[in-house]
């Protein structure tokens, strides 16, 4: 049962990894805690409810449903939902419980950081991309129509329960996304991450449970490491954004409805290893790794009708602008990677123009 602790001045918690851990779901509900609201979408609680109300059969619960979809990643779905609590008799003793993908991790957490200003949260994620990035580090927020997560906030759980077996069910696509952000895991901070993926693809596309574990196990021990060196993004976390930046300009230029996030960051970081390749920063032979990798967990949605110059607009709006600057996290090798500003437009476009070719 490897079990990472992530140390935080908000919070210290556990992000285990153990398949079954759902139904022990009502040991990580404080004793004094008062009612309990799971968020999900309708989807998942048809499909995955089941364990989780079985394992909260002792716990006061209710369960409340998101609508599902990037696009709808919005502040009035958790205003809805703020007043169904009041309406169930929600109040400061109550706890949130976010069960499902990356948007009811960013959502139901949020929901939590905000409701009478702030009750705790535990994050049980149920997608694989959701089980390595968003559960764990706090970070909750929703979109707007000018780029994604730009209204949100810190609020670290009390625990992060990934259960691998979740994943068996998982549609394909899904999958993929989720695996998207392993192989960022391995090109930003562990080399031994990435050889692992390209010397086990098959395993791990064909979700052998000792793959599935180990892959997942690396990619939340380098999150829980990163996160505790730096909460709030001022250092060394921002090397979780590459490929992030680009993708959320494509995310919004497609209005979240193309791509799923996974894919819009694989794409995303497509762009950044050719801004890398641009600017000095990395190495052909480092760059034809990183491309070979993408393409064995590919493929992701065509990406027709994309305009170079509306990507490029978009950048500027990415949360992590500051004063005006794009700042770019850049492959130094596999393994490394570094944070850029002030790069020249004529190559951030012309970088742009190569990963939509």
């Amino acid at each position: 049962m490897p079990e990472f602790r992530v140390e935080t001045p908000q919070r210290c918690y556990p992000a285990i990894v153990e398949r079954g851990i759902v139904a022990r779901a009502a040991e990580y509900v404080p004793p004094k805690s008062g009612k309990v609201f799971v968020v999900s979408t309708e989807d998942v609680w048809r499909h995955q409810g089941a364990a989780l109300a079985s394992a909260l059969a002792g716990v006061g619960h209710e369960a409340l449903f998101l609508p599902g979809g990037e696009e709808r990643k919005r502040l009035a779905p958790l205003e809805q939902l703020a007043e169904e609590m009041v309406e169930r008799g929600a109040d400061r003793t109550s706890m949130v419980i976010a069960y499902g993908g990356g948007i009811v991790n960013d959502m139901g957490g949020f929901l939590a950081a905000i409701f009478m200003r702030g009750i705790p949260v535990l994050q049980i994620p149920t997608t694989l991309l959701a089980q390595v990035d968003a559960a764990i580090g706090g970070k909750t927020g929703v979109n707007l129509v000018g780029g994604k997560n730009l209204i949100g906030s810190f609020h670290q759980p009390l625990a992060v329960l990934i259960d691998p077996a979740l994943l068996d069910t998982l549609p394909d696509r899904e999958y993929r996304s989720g695996l998207y952000e392993i192989v960022k895991a391995g090109i930003i901070r562990d080399r031994g991450l990435f050889r692992f993926l390209a010397d086990c693809s098959r395993e791990v596309l064909a979700r052998e449970p000792k793959a599935v574990d180990r892959i997942v196990a690396d990619s939340v021990r380098m999150k829980a490491e990163v996160v505790s060196a730096d909460e709030r993004e001022g250092d060394l976390r921002r090397i979780l954004n590459f490929g992030h930046t680009f993708g959320h300009a494509l995310e919004a230029e497609t209005r979240y409805t193309r791509f799923l996030h996974g894919e819009a960051v694989a794409w995303g970081m497509r762009a950044a290893v050719h801004l890398g390749r641009l600017t000095g920063h990395i190495s052909a032979e480092d760059s034809a790794g990183i491309f070979l990798m993408l393409e064995t967990y590919g493929p992701i949605p065509p990406l027709d009708g994309i305009r170079v110059e509306n990507i490029f607009a978009r950048l500027a709006h990415d949360k992590k602008t500051v004063r005006g600057k794009v700042h770019f996290v850049l492959p130094v090798r596999i393994g490394k990677v570094t944070v850029v500003s002030g790069i020249e437009e004529k190559l951030v476009r012309e970088s742009i123009g190569q990963a939509l070719s």
